[in-house]
This record gives structure tokens, C-alpha cells and sequence, in this order.
């Protein structure tokens, strides 16, 4: 995982929009006129860990990527560093939106006070923003229902639970993250009522390195493991390979998160992942940047749920391919309506 200073990032980003052919103004094209798609230039802000995390920030990647081989798009891309101020964070959108490239897209809810700012800044540069309502006549907001994906591998989690005692780590303790704790716990209840669940966030806003912290992931996993939970759900980015890991040595399962862990992590750890939820940030950003390709920008959100494809949970590996019927009757009930899964 790649990790920068601040100066290095907003270099190396100066430095990709000149090799672009990027431009110094900052209005250089409207999110509301035909682009063809040779010309559309959009600008990537990853959260922290960038390409790499296997996780949320490498599901954004791959809306990109096909956004490039699809599209014929150009693109920058630059990353959060850990502890950075929002100045940074707006300073990096600012160098984006400078160098022509429209849409801007913002990764992560971190970067909530910075769309919100430099969007007022560049009104004919479209921005997008993953996982928070940002309101502005420009910004479209990227949003989940994640408690729903969360219910599924919860549901699964409890279907495979020996013990009736799993775990939950969440990366940062944040009303996000409390999206996926309580999607999940809601699950295992309503397979198990009485179903043990331990719950750890690795940190406390403002510090966000708990996306990024395999090592403070491994101790809360081995934790629980040792404890007697024998399943623990990874909502944690980056900091899931530590979990992982836990898993492996425990002889424990695990459930990750975002992408499909199985075919993303350390093949070392492959076997302990039972199932991922799956949050298809992927298909959001192509869908957003395809919308931009055709002149279509909508600003507000754009919610991705059950119903609309937007969340899911993993079959790759086959753990729960003998558990797949109940897991699908949950998931029919929930796009019903016949299920309300809570966020908080």
C-alpha cells in the first residue's frame, strides 16, 4: 500500500495533469454539455491507502479502469495521506479541478468539507462524493445501503456459527461504519437471537488510520478469536488483511468487505474468507463518469441498494454455497420491503 506525504501527493498530482495536457483554468467545461468521450478528463481522490487497500478504495479503482478501457476516458489520481488536514484534501481537489479535469471525484466521506468548499469554487467542474449527502448544485452524492449488504453476511455469518459467538471490527468509529455493525448484527439475530457479538473500532475520528491498519486488525481479530468468536466481519478497509491473518492462525473464518475479498487478499488467507460484503463502489463511479460521458451529470444522491444491484454479499470460495437459498429468501425479503434493516 502506498503511502505519500501530502507534498509528494499534490506534486505528483501537478505533475500527472501536465503529462494530460491539463489546463491552468479552472472552467474549462461543463457537466452539463456532450462530452465526447476522447475528451473527458475526470480526477480521482482516493481516501487513505489508495490503489491497493484491496478493498474500498481498490473497488473505486476498478470503476475507473473501466471507465478508461470503455470510455476512453483520461484520468489523474492521487491519495489521502494518514493525519492530513482538510486543507490538503482541498488543495488535492483544487489541483484536479485546475488542470481541467471534470468530474472531480472524492472517495470517502472524509472528504465531505472539501467537496463541499472547492465545489463552490469551480461551479462548471461536476464533483462526486462516496458515502456523504454533500449538498451543491454540482455535487452528486455516491450513496450505499450498506446496513442491507451487512445483514446478508450477518445472516451467513450466524448460519455458519458454531459457537453462536461472532465478532465485528470496524475500522473507524463513525456513523458509516455503524451502517455495517448494525446491518450485521440485525442478521445474526434473525437467524440466532441469542447469538453472541463482540464489537471493536480499531480508532476514533479524527484519526482514520483504522482503515489502514493491519496491525491494529490482526490484534482485534486475535482478540475475539481467542475469545471464542468463530466468524468476524471485517468493515474496516485495509486494516481487514490483519483480521485475515488472525483468522488464518486461529483456523477461524472471516468476512470482508467492499470487494470480493477471496479473489483480492493475500492468497495466504484466502481460505479463512468465508463471504464479503459486497459495496459496488465500482459500478457507482462508472456509472457516474458514463452519465458525465453523455452529458447526463445529475446533482443529489443516488442511493445503491439491494434493490438497485448497489450492495451484495460473495459466493466465490463456495463456504456458502450450502447456505445460498436462505441467504437469497432474506435478501428477496429485504428488496420486498418484507424486511427493514436498521442503519443505527
Amino acid at each position: 500500500m502506498r503511502v505519500t506525504k501530502v507534498v509528494g501527493v499534490l506534486l505528483a498530482g501537478a505533475l500527472a495533469l501536465a503529462a494530460c495536457g491539463g489546463s491552468s483554468g479552472n472552467n474549462n467545461s461543463s457537466g452539463t454539455s456532450t462530452t465526447k468521450k476522447s475528451d473527458l478528463k475526470v480526477g480521482m481522490a482516493y481516501d487513505i491507502g489508495g490503489r491497493g487497500d484491496q478493498s474500498f478504495n481498490d473497488a473505486a479503482a476498478a470503476g475507473l479502469d473501466k471507465a478508461k478501457s470503455e470510455l476512453g476516458i483520461k484520468a489523474s489520481e492521487s491519495e489521502a495521506t494518514p493525519g492530513e488536514p482538510d486543507s490538503a484534501k482541498e488543495e488535492r481537489l483544487r489541483t484536479l479541478a485546475n488542470g481541467g479535469f471534470n468530474p472531480v471525484i472524492a472517495i470517502g466521506f472524509a472528504y465531505s468539507a472539501a467537496v463541499g468548499k472547492v465545489a463552490k469554487e469551480f461551479p462548471q467542474t461536476h464533483f462526486a462524493i462516496v458515502d456523504d449527502p454533500v449538498a451543491g448544485a454540482n455535487i452528486t452524492n455516491l450513496l450505499f445501503a450498506e446496513e442491507q449488504g451487512s445483514f446478508l453476511v450477518g445472516a451467513a455469518a450466524a448460519l455458519k456459527s458454531t459457537a453462536k459467538h461472532i465478532g465485528f471490527v470496524g475500522g473507524v468509529d463513525v456513523p458509516l461504519i455503524h451502517k455495517f455493525e448494525a446491518g450485521y448484527e440485525a442478521g445474526a439475530k434473525a437467524v440466532t437471537p441469542d447469538i453472541k457479538i463482540d464489537v471493536k473500532y480499531l480508532t476514533q475520528p479524527p484519526d482514520f488510520t483504522g482503515f489502514n491498519d493491519a496491525a491494529k486488525g490482526k490484534t482485534a481479530g486475535a482478540g475475539m478469536y481467542d475469545g471464542g468468536a468463530d466468524v468476524v466481519y471485517a468493515a474496516a478497509g485495509g486494516s481487514g488483511g490483519g483480521v485475515f491473518e488472525a483468522a488464518k492462525a486461529a483456523g477461524k473464518l472471516a468476512i470482508g468487505v467492499d470487494s470480493d475479498q477471496y479473489k483480492t487478499a493475500d492468497p495466504k488467507v484466502q481460505s479463512v474468507i468465508m463471504t464479503s460484503m459486497l459495496k459496488k463502489v465500482d459500478v457507482a463511479v462508472f456509472d457516474f463518469i458514463k452519465g458525465g460521458s453523455e452529458g447526463t451529470y445529475t446533482a443529489g444522491p443516488k442511493i445503491f441498494d439491494l434493490k438497485a444491484g448497489g450492495v451484495d454479499y460473495s459466493t466465490s470460495g463456495g463456504k456458502v454455497d450450502d447456505i445460498k437459498d436462505k441467504l437469497e429468501g432474506y435478501k428477496k425479503d429485504i428488496i420486498d420491503g418484507k424486511i427493514t434493516v436498521p442503519s443505527k
